[in-house]
């Protein structure tokens, strides 16, 4: 039997050549630890192709293929591809939590053991985190040789149907019509799909934006080296990180952080990913009985995205925290808002006036005003986008000064109703006429703002016209968000005070 393996297959989808990479990291760790093979199994390995042959039972070396490939270790899923035994804790716990929170949801997939704990790292000098994980006695990808096979163990060769845990979201369109509409593949490419999960990454996902549960975003990459690619999958930032740094705010987020490890690695030309597809899966209402895919992004890493998204990276954290029952972390709203934006290549800010639409986001968006003030100052965009920031920013700082010296002596002045006035004004405006109404009219009262007269041109161009009103909008309530000056009470920066559950991450089951 001979069975070959190209990227350039037009059938692959990107989750195939996913599974070519993790069959290729997979075979060569077998050579590293010099695994005995059976009599007649041979392969090549090359930067687009993987070559198997033997000779005899089909079954019998696809069997010892898969019980070799994937492996339980202390209750944990181990990957001989990701040589993962030797891996720090945390990366093993996410592996193991990110394919049971995606391929492996349905617990027809795999045999459970019970449940563990690990103490793991928030990062250094944090507090530790108690993670609560569910350890497997057998899972789905060990004993699959048998559907590869006919009665007389030899590998099949017509198309076999194929079910979601092996291929997330290709699922049977209609229970009723379950043959006309299942998902099927070839035998040679359904025994690929199973090494996907060596290749792809998984992050656990605490979105704001979308559903409130805690939730598991797949990241399929884009490969075009398996040579290359092997050797990212490897890199220490992914095999010895903290649990901290396996969390992401959103799709956007889980995305480009994958795709920018390093700062000063080029990923398209130093390993080959140029690109990267993120998913995530959940129950829908018109089919609660199985897991389909909720949201995908192609999120890819142009040298102006990489940048502004390791500027927000810097600024704009998800913080460690300590409660009662040990540690815990928030994840980033103004994080999710901006990489969400970014990986769609989007202006960074573009539509925060949308998302943030009530006076309680708007408390969450501020409370990162420290961050957000020196993205705004550090991002690359257009300077006119700063220009107007910053005379917002005056026109704000003069507003609240006005505030102050009409409130009388002994009594505390009113900044709140100001805030809430500015931002439920900027709600209002609906079309070009009615924001330039609002801006003109706070600006005026505002009075002398040195920015707006220093550069009127450039600013009356870029808020005069029609299309870039939607623009001013975001850019002004990210100016309300993120000033700093007098006005701004100290329960605006209470973050600890501010937590719920809606802003803490779930890390059990």
């Amino acid at each position: 039997m001979k069975l070959e393996f190209d990227l350039g297959n037009p059938s692959f989808t990107l989750l195939h050549c996913a599974g070519l990479a993790g069959l290729w990291m997979t075979l060569k760790q077998l050579e590293i630890e010099k695994v005995d093979r059976p009599k007649g199994l041979n392969w090549e390995r090359s930067k687009r192709k993987v070559i198997l042959n033997w000779q005899g039972n089909d079954k019998t070396v696809l069997e010892w293929l898969l019980k070799e490939s994937f492996q339980i270790n202390d209750g944990l899923i181990a990957l001989r591809g990701l040589d993962s035994q030797t891996m720090r804790k945390d990366a093993q716990v996410i592996v193991h939590q990110g394919i049971i929170g995606t391929f492996l949801q349905h617990n027809s997939t795999h045999k459970s053991a019970g449940t563990q704990t690990e103490s793991l790292s928030l990062g250094e000098g944090e507090k530790e985190i108690q993670v609560t994980y569910k350890a497997l006695q057998s899972y789905a990808y060990q004993d699959f040789a048998s559907n590869l096979c006919d009665k007389n163990e030899q590998l099949l060769t017509k198309a076999i149907s194929v079910a979601g845990w092996l291929n997330p979201g290709a699922v049977v369109r209609h229970v009723a019509f379950s043959s006309d509409t299942s998902f099927e593949e070839l035998p040679e490419n359904a025994f690929l799909l199973l090494f996907a999960p060596v290749a792809c990454y998984y992050y656990i996902l605490r979105s704001k934006l979308r559903d409130k549960r805690a939730q598991y975003a797949l990241v399929v990459p884009e490969i075009t080296d398996l040579e290359k690619y092997a050797q990212y999958r490897q890199n220490q930032h992914l095999r010895y990180a903290t649990y901290k740094d396996f969390h992401a705010s959103g799709l956007g987020d889980a995305g480009l952080k994958f795709l920018t490890l390093e700062a000063t690695i080029n990923i398209t030309k130093d390993f080959g990913v140029p690109r990267c597809q993120v998913l995530t899966l959940g129950t829908v209402a018109w089919s609660t009985q199985q897991k389909t895919r909720t949201d995908m992004y192609v999120v890819e890493a142009s040298d102006e995205v990489c940048h502004n998204y390791q500027v927000c990276d810097s600024h704009l954290q998800h913080k460690p925290m300590e409660g009662k029952e040990g540690g815990f972390l928030v994840t980033s709203f103004a994080r999710e808002l901006i990489a969400e934006n970014l990986a769609i290549n989007q202006p960074w800010y573009s539509g925060i006036s949308a998302k943030v639409n009530s006076n309680e986001l708007f408390k969450k968006l501020s409370y990162e005003r420290e961050g957000l003030y020196q993205v705004i100052h550090k991002v690359q965009s257009d300077e006119r986008e700063k220009l107007f920031v910053k005379a917002c920013h005056e026109a704000i700082n003069y507003t609240y000064g006005q505030v102050a010296d009409k409130t009388k002596l002994g009594e505390i002045p009113n900044f709140e109703r100001v805030t809430v006035k500015i931002r439920t004004g900027l709600s209002r405006c609906k079309n070009s006429d009615t924001f330039r109404e609002f801006i003109t009219d706070f600006w005026s009262r505002a009075g002398r703002i040195p920015t707006l007269q220093q550069h009127w041109e450039e600013l009356m161009e870029f808020v005069m016209a029609d299309k870039n009103w939607k623009k001013s909008r975001d850019l002004a309530l990210l100016a309300l968000a993120s000033y700093k000056g007098k006005g701004i009470s100290h329960e605006d920066n209470a973050n600890e005070d501010s937590l719920n559950e809606e802003n803490v991450i779930d890390i059990g089951l």
